[in-house]
């Protein structure tokens, strides 16, 4: 009763404010899944607060156990039926984002994450962090390059930077987005510090933020988004930036934000808040429009120069419901061993989590899938 009560009470309140203001605009709710973290589910509950009492602009809606706190709840069991009522609520629009940790994303989805730069304070947006845009590393990166620029336009930068960090691929991918800025895609690329003033960022880059959006592979992503929100703490506890972003693709139709398991409340805290304003800003939205712009810049055309030429046409087994995730497979191995699993008539799709690839299965097809997978290398 003291929760409807309260409810009602925020209602009339959003009513009020709006015949004050002369605008009844949508109170967005945001989503968290509080079961998984490694801090408990106190620290999760203890995040939600911080974010209402510092921000107050928009509804945390727990996914979890009653625990009876004064926020909204919608129970569920465990971590994994967590996730299924996340994509319910957000398929239903009774959410409009949710932060969650170790979701896996399909293959073409990525994570856009931001930190704070300690040299300078600076916001950077780092593209990316989870998931993988392709198993082609080049291809990858210029998605990633993409995602990233519509990060920084739903947080307010208009015309945001682009900075390449120097790791594999860099170079292959700078020629790739000048090709498609000459053919009519706008970047604006960013010039790193020091004196070569190479679009090419280095270390130092990192440090003092230059680019408004620092590119990268995934998995370096990975390690630099647990670096930068735990370089205090020693590890154990993340507390500074933003988190890992919204998963973003060319058509992907889900608002999901990741943290690591190993956030804690502080940084929790401000991903509920980049979570909401993706959402007020359609970041999804404004990455189908970026995609698109530069489809009609010619990126396929581009990238097909990128892709691996295949031999060989194998029927790809009748599409399966697949929950069933085996780990441990090369990230450049993932579509050969997809292949190897339709040859043996097992449908299968290719996915990162936040700890790496995954081929994904039917759950009655796991063991088998297993063993096709052993004899033929890849375990």
């Amino acid at each position: 009763m003291d929760r409807t009560r309260k409810l009602i009470a925020e209602a009339f309140e959003d009513i009020a404010d709006g015949i004050e203001t002369g605008s009844f605009k949508k109170r967005l709710r945001i989503g968290l899944t509080i079961y998984g973290s490694e801090h408990g589910v106190e620290e999760m509950i203890k995040a939600a607060q911080l974010a209402k009492n510092k921000y107050g602009d928009f509804d945390v809606v727990l996914i979890g156990p009653d625990v009876n706190c004064g926020f909204e709840t919608v129970e569920v069991q465990d971590a994994e039926e967590g996730h299924k009522k996340m994509i319910d609520l957000l398929d239903k629009r009774k959410i409009d984002g949710c932060v969650t940790q170790h979701f896996d994303f399909p293959i073409g989805v990525s994570t856009v994450g931001m930190l704070v730069a300690p040299g300078s304070g600076k916001n950077m947006v780092l593209s990316t962090t989870t998931g993988t845009m392709s198993t082609n590393r080049v291809e990858g990166m210029v998605k990633n390059s993409i995602a990233g620029i519509a990060a920084a336009k739903s947080v307010g930068i208009d015309n945001p930077s682009v900075g390449i960090l120097n790791v594999d691929g860099a170079r292959g991918t700078l020629r790739a987005l000048k090709e498609l800025q000459s053919k009519g895609y706008k970047i604006n690329f960013a010039q790193s510090l020091r004196k070569n003033g190479e679009v090419l960022m280095r270390g130092n880059d990192l440090l003092s933020g230059t680019p408004d959006v620092m590119v990268c592979d995934s998995l370096t992503g990975n390690i630099l988004i647990k670096i930068f929100s735990a370089y205090t703490t020693g590890g154990d506890y993340e507390t500074l930036g933003y988190g890992y972003g919204p998963g973003i693709g060319e058509n992907y139709d889900k608002l999901v934000n990741i943290v690591s398991r190993a956030s804690g409340a502080p940084l929790i805290c401000e991903a509920l808040k980049y979570c909401a304003v993706c959402a007020e800003n359609d970041v999804l939205k404004v990455a189908k429009s970026e995609f698109q712009r530069a489809r009609n810049a010619g990126l396929e055309e581009i990238l097909n120069r990128e892709r691996p030429s295949e031999s060989g046409e194998i029927k790809i087994p009748p599409k399966e419901v697949v929950t069933y995730a085996i780990p441990g497979i090369d990230i450049l191995e993932l579509d050969s061993a997809c292949r190897a699993l339709w040859k043996d008539g097992i449908y299968s799709e290719s996915g990162m989590g936040c700890t790496g690839p995954v081929i994904l299965v039917n759950s009655e097809k796991g063991s088998q899938a297993v063993e096709v997978l052993k004899k033929a290398g890849y375990k």
